[in-house]
């Protein structure tokens, strides 16, 4: 016999569970903070860079405990330290946010060594430790939790003109990752999924914006179907349905905010860059 059915708005709650974001004190990380303490949620933010000036005031407007730890996600010392402070701050983990990362767009054959080094440790080896340090203490507890990973729409799609082969390779790894886990992890249920944000109105987009010529520039906007850039707002719904109970049968799975451009552009816009 089935179960009956349970309201639907308390499943979104977050109210007192804890939750570690890494890259949480800006952008999208922020974003994802401010949305978790907004549901209730307690919140450790590992960074390297000082938060924003409104992470002072997320406790008292949400009612909720919030915790600044500055972490280099590069470093092992650093990462596992962090983790250990966080951990001992909130007192259990129920969920991951890995949202630390970084672009640079330059042409596949001028990258450097450097350059691809600097995206992988950042992108790859900062989320794959961060999981692995969230699993650990997720299986240490016992009871689950949940861990939502950062793809984007270059996982799914070459786009050209471009220029971010770098990024590309590290988010493809992360989609592949998400899914390696989610099995891997299924049995101690913690549940792992991903969004896949298109171009997301930031300040790391508006720097590789900068460095285009405009009809380039402009494509972002101009080629999703829905005919915008997205923006933080965009995301936080689907960063907070994963983490919640009203995903608890889903693992495994990549939620796409692109505006529709992971299937298709609009007008058929295509620019590449004349020489």
């Amino acid at each position: 016999m089935a179960p009956p059915l349970e309201h639907v708005r308390p499943m979104f709650e977050l109210r007192g569970r804890c939750y570690v974001v890494t890259g949480g004190a800006q952008g999208i990380g922020f974003a994802s903070t401010r949305s978790v303490c907004e549901l209730g949620g307690n919140v450790a933010v590992l960074d390297i860079q000082e938060p924003v000036a409104e992470f002072k005031s997320l406790s008292t407007d949400f009612g909720v405990k919030t915790f600044f730890i500055q972490t280099d996600v590069t470093s092992q010392e650093s990462l596992e330290a962090g983790f250990a402070q966080a951990i001992k701050q909130l007192g259990r983990l129920d969920g991951l946010v890995p949202a630390a990362g970084i672009a640079i767009d330059k042409p596949f054959i001028d990258q450097t060594w450097d350059e691809f080094s600097r995206i992988q440790e950042i992108n790859g080896r900062g989320v794959f430790f961060s999981c692995q340090l969230a699993a650990r203490q997720m299986i240490k507890q016992g009871f689950g939790g949940s861990m939502v990973l950062l793809a984007s729409q270059t996982s799914h799609i070459a786009i050209p003109g471009h220029r971010m082969a770098a990024y590309n390779y590290s988010k493809g790894g992360i989609l592949m990752l998400m899914k390696a886990l989610a099995v891997e992890l299924a049995p101690h249920n913690i549940r792992v999924n991903s969004i896949s944000p298109g171009y997301v109105d930031s300040d790391m987009l508006q720097r590789v914006r900068a460095a285009k010529v405009p009809a380039e520039a402009a494509q972002m906007e101009n080629s999703p179907p829905l005919k915008r850039l997205s923006n933080a707002n965009d995301l936080t719904g689907a960063i907070v349905y994963l983490l919640s109970d009203a995903a608890r049968f889903t693992t495994a799975a990549d939620i796409p905010i692109t505006g529709g451009l992971h299937a298709g552009t609009i007008e058929g816009l295509i620019y590449y860059e004349s020489k």
